[in-house]
């Protein structure tokens, strides 16, 4: 009975020692990182850059009173479309009560003048019938006499016009707001009962409205100092607007600033392009855009993944790790590379590689087994 219990004893011992041997080799055994490869190709790399910016119109025209005065009417809304000479708004004119005074007092001096000129006119038309003055002398007292009713005449516009800003019967008076071009009402700043003032020597005017032609419109945004040089005026652009999705513009480079601005430290350059705008696409002024701008081009050359560049750290010169021998020994050896330009994806090879190389990523990772993730989440939840 003893020898039975002793050999039962023994062979769950053996056993045991058996099941952990298995187990330890199991949880301690790892596969072998199997490398994948890839071999370089032809391309093409375009080096661009993105400026921000905006779009507005070519031109904006601002309408300006002739005269000041008190916003009377309003007649148009914002956004709509308008042609040369469409009234906009009319002003009702505050005369200047000196000014008025003044100009009273030059048509009663017109009178008084006029009246004189008048009588000696009669008198002298009176002789001259009779023969007792000279031609001359009547042609000199008629001349006097047409001045003066000319002379009343000035004097009353004047009065006319700074009393009630235009002259009876004119068919532009002072007091209408008028477009001076076509195109669409982009903003009317003013109210009903605003007061205005006349552009002066002093003084720019109040802008009653704004218009523009949004058929012609233009890129205006900013490039850093490090693309500035790279750039010609004609270079095309790609326009992306930030309110409209999917909608892709196309432009010219017309100007470049010849003075940057230093903002936050860096130099930026003033550009402007000339946008293409269809007639199904609607832009209004001021959407912001990002410009696209090909920098530099090359088409058909050798390119490899950016991925599977690695440095010297020495040096910090380029290179790659090829495959040597089957694809199955895993074996690579190194080789250095010279680089070209890049879009931040694929990059340039100028030499060291061929179109048949096979080259190591090596940055690849054995991928987790489904088991050890399940470990390691409940690690955390421990955690």
């Amino acid at each position: 009975m003893n020898k039975i219990v002793k050999y039962i004893l023994i062979g769950v011992l053996v056993l045991g020692a058996i099941w952990a041997a298995l187990f330890f080799i199991k949880s301690n055994s790892k596969s072998a990182i199997t490398y994948e490869t890839q071999q370089p190709f032809m391309a093409t790399i375009e080096k661009k850059t993105v400026a921000t910016g905006k779009v507005i119109p070519q031109d904006e025209v601002e309408i300006k009173p002739q005269i000041s005065g008190i916003i009377d009417k309003i007649l148009l809304e914002e956004g709509v479309k308008v042609k040369a000479g469409d009234l906009i708004a009319v002003i009702k004119v505050v005369p200047n009560e000196q000014a008025l005074y003044q100009a009273q007092g030059r048509v009663r001096n017109a009178e008084l003048s006029l009246n004189n000129a008048k009588i000696e006119f009669e008198r002298s038309k009176t002789l001259y019938d009779k023969g007792v003055v000279s031609n001359q002398d009547f042609i000199n007292q008629k001349l006097a006499f047409e001045q003066g009713v000319q002379e009343l005449k000035n004097a009353n516009a004047d009065y006319q016009i700074i009393r009630r800003g235009s002259i009876g019967g004119s068919t532009s008076a002072n007091t209408d707001i008028r477009a001076t071009v076509s195109g669409t009402l982009l903003e009317i700043p003013v109210k009903e009962g605003d007061q205005v003032i006349q552009a002066n020597n002093f003084n720019d005017g109040t802008t009653i409205a704004t218009i523009a032609d949004l058929s012609k419109m233009i890129f205006e945004g900013k490039v850093d100092e490090g693309e500035v040089g790279k750039l010609t005026v004609g270079t095309p652009l790609k326009i992306t607007l930030g309110a409209l999705e999917d909608v892709e513009l196309d432009a010219k480079l017309k100007f470049i600033a010849p003075k940057g601005l230093e903002e936050a430290g860096a130099v930026q350059f003033k550009i402007e392009g000339d946008v293409e705008v269809s007639d199904d696409v609607f832009i209004r002024a001021g959407y912001s855009a990002n410009a696209s701008i090909v920098l530099e081009k090359k088409e058909d050359i050798l390119v490899i993944p950016e991925a599977l560049l690695q440095f010297d750290k020495s040096t910090n010169k380029p290179y790659v790790e090829l495959a040597v021998g089957a694809e199955v020994d895993q074996k690579f050896k190194r080789k250095n590379i010279e680089t070209g330009i890049s879009d931040g994806v694929n990059v340039e090879i100028l030499s060291g590689l061929t179109e048949e190389d096979n080259i190591k990523q090596w940055n690849k990772t054995e991928p987790i087994k489904k088991g050890e993730e399940e470990d390691a989440e409940g690690e955390e939840t421990e955690e």
